[in-house]
């Protein structure tokens, strides 16, 4: 009996469908509903007080979305071996959409159900990836399970706060998951960046440094686990600075001219930039000269969001055999959204007394580009390949 029969239809026939349609999708509605919560025109029950759901949810729901998406489409290229299609995948994402719905649910269903709903999507995105990784002795494959596990660890962290069952443990999980995406990207970035550089630039040769990577990924890590122990003042300075100039010197090794005359290269370069702009500022809230919440947002609005849009915008034309060209309102969102996050992050350092407007103008930068971005790729990702083949 084929399982897969009722759902075989373009949406559910790879991973990246399905999981960057309602990353996409939640981006506007998360940040819609978070708007009118921060300003008070929504008042409503939720597992979550209302800090925590939106730092929550843009992490462990949009981003984890976009990682679902990237790692079930690209273990499949990486391994030969299928992963999840069809029915199982509707499956998946069904849990990750319950995992997003419930918490507003928390007067009528006990709190330990709709914690343990949310729990199971990492775990569960593990297991189904460990099967073709373990089949095809995939051994690099086993960073990322690792990586998926340690961060359902750190939401793990955060329900336990949530449901009474530990204290003052739900900062130490956001602390973790946003590191391991990070971490995530950086890792990501030597496997992809060098080889979108070759295929969008022809006749260029990105040098790839393995010694840069480890500096890399490494010196990130110590910064992370530094903050992770609350460690600040010169030792987090230090270290940070450190992050930034290993991570200046591997993007260094990649970067061509010509590739600012390409939206689907700049658009990943610059989201990387903010990784290293997060790290700067790191350095300076060290020293308590800005507030952390700033270098927070450099991470995660710009190094989160501008490469998972970017991500998404060149694996989806490659994977459904279209040219690898961004269009012209898709070079606009990735303008609008590093325009959004340059006002989140160092507006509010030269005009602190405009706070609010400053966060309503760039939830608004945030939400054209994901408007756009649904707009352009809502048909790409629901109808067949271009080239007639599977996927």
């Amino acid at each position: 009996m084929n399982h897969n029969k009722p759902f075989n239809i373009p949406f559910f026939a790879l991973g990246f469908r399905t999981f960057f349609a309602l990353s996409g999708l939640s981006a506007l509605v998360l940040m819609l509903v978070w708007r009118a919560l921060y300003d008070g025109s929504l008042v409503m029950d939720n597992y979550f007080v209302n800090n925590y759901w939106h730092a929550h949810e843009m992490l462990l729901g949009y981003t984890v979305a976009v990682i679902a998406g990237f790692l079930l489409t690209s273990v499949k290229n990486w391994t030969g071996q299928k992963t999840l299609t069809g029915m199982n995948l509707a499956g998946l994402a069904l849990l990750w959409v319950y995992g997003r719905i419930l918490p507003f649910y928390s007067g009528l269903l006990a709190d330990e159900f709709i914690g343990l709903v949310d729990f199971m999507f990492l775990p569960v995105l593990a297991f189904s990836l460990l099967k073709p990784i373990m089949a095809a002795k995939y051994t690099r494959g086993y960073v990322f399970i690792a990586l998926l596990l340690i961060m359902s660890f750190g939401n793990g962290l955060i329900h336990m706060e949530i449901l009474g069952l530990s204290e003052q443990t739900a900062w130490t999980g956001f602390q973790i998951v946003i590191d391991l995406i990070i971490v995530m990207i950086l890792v990501i970035a030597g496997r992809v960046f060098p080889f979108f550089t070759e295929k969008g630039l022809s006749g260029t040769w990105p040098i790839r440094n393995p010694l840069y990577d480890a500096l890399s990924i490494g010196s990130a890590a110590l910064v992370f686990g530094l903050m992770i122990m609350q460690v600040s003042g010169f030792v987090l300075a230090l270290a940070a600075s450190v992050a930034a100039v290993c991570n200046i010197l591997r993007v260094n090794d990649w970067y061509v001219f010509k590739l600012w005359f390409v939206p689907l290269l700049w658009v990943l370069y610059i989201g990387y930039g903010w990784i290293i702009i997060g790290f700067i500022l790191t350095a300076l809230s060290a020293f308590e000269i800005i507030l952390p919440t700033l270098a927070l947002h450099a991470f995660t609005m710009g190094g989160i969001g501008v490469i998972t849009l970017g991500m998404m915008a060149r694996v989806s034309l490659g994977h459904t055999g279209r040219v690898l060209k961004a269009s012209q309102a898709m070079a606009i969102a990735f303008a609008l959204i590093n325009i959004a996050t340059l006002v989140r992050v160092f507006i509010p350092i030269l005009l602190p007394a405009w706070y609010t407007d400053i966060i309503y103008v760039a939830t608004l930068l945030w939400l054209a580009a994901f408007s756009l971005f649904a707009y352009v790729y809502a048909p790409i990702l629901t109808t067949a390949r271009a080239d007639g083949k599977e996927g």
